[in-house]
């Protein structure tokens, strides 16, 4: 079997093909799967939540995934391409609330938190009483203009993750990495994973949020060949495989759709999507 169909089967062995109405119907997939689907056939997308997906997940023996899954239909320069300022959101205020209202409840699980933003923009969707919080809070992004308009946090490094994967920062340095509805866009995913890992002080977290939202020509074609729930397989497989995580858990935080909407390449305008979850993964140390 092919690399890239390893992670489909994976998934194949916790769901039927039923529960996956997107756009990765592989036939070997189908026919690897098929034996236990007929005997799991009452299972739907309705019955299967995001939190299902990590719960028992089967992982292949080695890192399932090829160079060719980390490619894009756009190859040039990120820098130019994130050159321009994009001050808009990039999900629906919807999701932005329930984004934030996740990350109200979970920074709470420590006092005052060091909080590190990766692929950050000129907002980090963090709760208002954040400024109540003595620790450290940090943005990474793309874009000096964006960066500086970023109000939560009081740093700001400019970086390209996919020239560089290597996090500017001392090891055990925070108690927080978050990711915000970017992780379909970083060509090194594992590389970044384990300098997560590297950062984040014993006991830290990183909570990366997905959504069914991306510009598709800089979107990894892993990402664009998958769908809402096999993404969250396969961002946990990000952390899995650093073999430096506790295993991975995700929670939906709002309400799903089948559909998979994209944003302009301009940045365009926010419309009601209604679908994010995150994936948090507790470092191993």
């Amino acid at each position: 079997m092919e690399k890239r169909g390893v992670i489909l089967v994976g998934l194949s062995l916790i769901f039927p093909v039923g529960a996956f109405q997107g756009r990765s119907q592989n036939p070997k997939l189908m026919k690897a799967g098929a034996a236990w689907r007929r005997s799991s056939s009452s299972l739907s997308r309705a019955t299967i939540g995001v939190a299902d997906v990590l719960a028992t997940p089967k992982w292949p023996a080695e890192w399932p995934f090829s160079a060719a899954d980390f490619r894009r239909q756009d190859e040039s320069s990120d820098q130019n391409f994130y050159a321009a300022p994009r001050f808009c959101f990039h999900v629906d205020d919807n999701a932005v609330a329930a984004l934030t209202g996740y990350y109200a409840t979970t920074f709470r699980e420590w006092e005052n938190p060091d909080i590190l933003d990766i692929c950050a923009s000129h907002v980090s969707h963090f709760p208002v009483d954040v400024d109540d919080f003595t620790g450290r809070r940090v943005a990474l992004g793309m874009n000096e203009e964006e960066l500086r308009e970023n109000k939560q946090c009081g740093e700001y490094f400019v970086k390209d993750l996919n020239v560089d994967p290597v996090l500017p920062f001392e090891d055990n340095t925070f108690d927080i990495i978050t990711n915000a509805v970017s992780i379909d866009y970083l060509n090194k995913p594992l590389e970044v994973c384990a300098e997560v890992a590297r950062v984040l002080k014993p006991g830290g977290a990183a909570l990366f949020a997905l959504s069914n939202r991306c510009f598709p020509t800089k979107a990894v074609d892993i990402w664009l060949r998958t769908n809402d729930l096999e993404h969250v397989f396969v961002v946990g497989s990000y952390f899995h495989y650093t073999g430096k995580f506790l295993p991975p858990s995700a929670s939906e935080v709002s309400p799903n759709q089948d559909t998979m909407p994209t944003v302009g390449e301009g940045g365009g305008t926010s419309q009601n999507i209604a679908y994010l979850a995150v994936v948090k993964a507790v470092v191993d140390k």
